[in-house]
């Protein structure tokens, strides 16, 4: 039996190109074209061929490896974030190593000491919960970062992010045009990026239907089903007249369902209720959540595309990729001619 591991050179010969064409196809340089660079990695992925990192390593002082922090692998969203992420790193010939900060700022430091002693390439930090000073000094040591839902601490620096005042404008547009009016905020972590464009969405969806905005009606809660709990128990029994939620995401909505249902606030018909990110979770609840998708694989993908061009020094110049969610309308929060 042939065990024998394939080589660039066994890439090269099947493709009839030689082993430089191979190195510039896997590592995505210019100098040949796009069909033979497609010919190329096709190639690769059907001789299973994986670059000798060691080797590579050897010759370049590069480890071959990232690392991803994210602050909750536990949430559908970030480990869709992940796996968006793991998939385009293996394609580029790179390991992935995973930090879970756990929703506490000082494991998430931790973590980025731990990757800095580990020599990764680049760093890929996701919706970081550090305040801004302390995570503007750790840049300065760290290797090359890419931010996910954080605005970038320079304009040398890549980040991609869900446009989240687009997503809550959209939806609280949709939950004033179906006539609700006393719409609550259950805005996320205080330290949130997301959060805080979520709360300017809401505020400027109130001020364009010409309401006031009530600050008391916002308030922070704890990124998971049971801070959704209690965020909306307590907004709820604090303001009756609250006719609707939007909420941080669709763990907190979850959440928000079972508070209403513990208040006998029937949903939607006395509070309706909305979502963000369009976890699986998020269909299968009754009634069905109202929420805005996003794409989090191709969140993790545009990652690692931007880390791999950090790498090479941004030749193009650095990019603040911006993803726009979808609304997608359920019984939680259906429209004015459902209701």
């Amino acid at each position: 039996m042939n065990t024998r591991r394939v080589n660039i050179s066994d890439v090269a010969r099947e493709a009839g190109v030689s082993s430089q064409t191979v190195s510039r196809a896997l590592n995505n340089k210019g100098e040949i074209s796009v069909e033979t660079r497609q010919r190329v990695l096709e190639i690769v992925r059907r001789l299973g061929y994986r670059p000798n990192t060691l080797a590579r390593g050897l010759v370049t002082q590069k480890t071959c490896t990232l690392g991803l922090v994210v602050p909750d692998i536990a949430n559908p969203f970030f480990s869709e974030v992940a796996r968006g992420a793991e998939d385009a790193a293996h394609f580029a010939g790179y390991s992935l190593l995973l930090c879970n900060a756990m929703e506490d700022p000082e494991r998430e430091m931790e973590a980025l000491r731990t990757l800095e002693a580990q020599r990764v390439d680049g760093i890929l930090l996701c919706s970081s919960r550090l305040a801004a000073p302390k995570l503007e000094a750790l840049l300065g040591r760290l290797p090359p970062v890419v931010l996910a839902n954080r605005e970038p601490a320079s304009e040398a620096m890549h980040s991609v992010s869900i446009d989240d005042e687009f997503g809550a404008l959209a939806a609280m547009r949709h939950l004033l045009r179906s006539g609700r009016r006393q719409v609550g905020l259950l805005a996320g972590p205080p330290a949130s990026s997301s959060g805080a464009r979520r709360t300017a969405g809401h505020r400027a969806a109130l001020a364009e239907a010409g309401l006031p905005a009530r600050p008391e009606l916002i308030v922070p809660c704890a990124p998971h089903l049971e801070g959704g709990v209690e965020g909306a128990t307590a907004l709820l029994t604090r303001y009756p007249e609250i006719d609707a939620l939007l909420c941080y995401n669709d763990l907190v909505a979850v959440g928000a369902l079972q508070a209403c249902a513990g208040l006998d606030r029937r949903v939607p018909e006395d509070v309706a209720v909305v979502g963000f990110d369009d976890i699986p979770l998020a269909a299968l609840v009754t009634p069905p959540l109202t929420t805005l998708r996003s794409d989090r694989r191709m969140l993790g993908a545009e990652l690692v595309r931007l880390m791999l061009q950090a790498l090479e020094g941004c030749p193009g110049g650095c990019e603040n990729v911006v993803l726009k969610p979808e609304l997608i309308v359920r019984a939680s929060a259906p429209s004015a001619s459902a209701a």
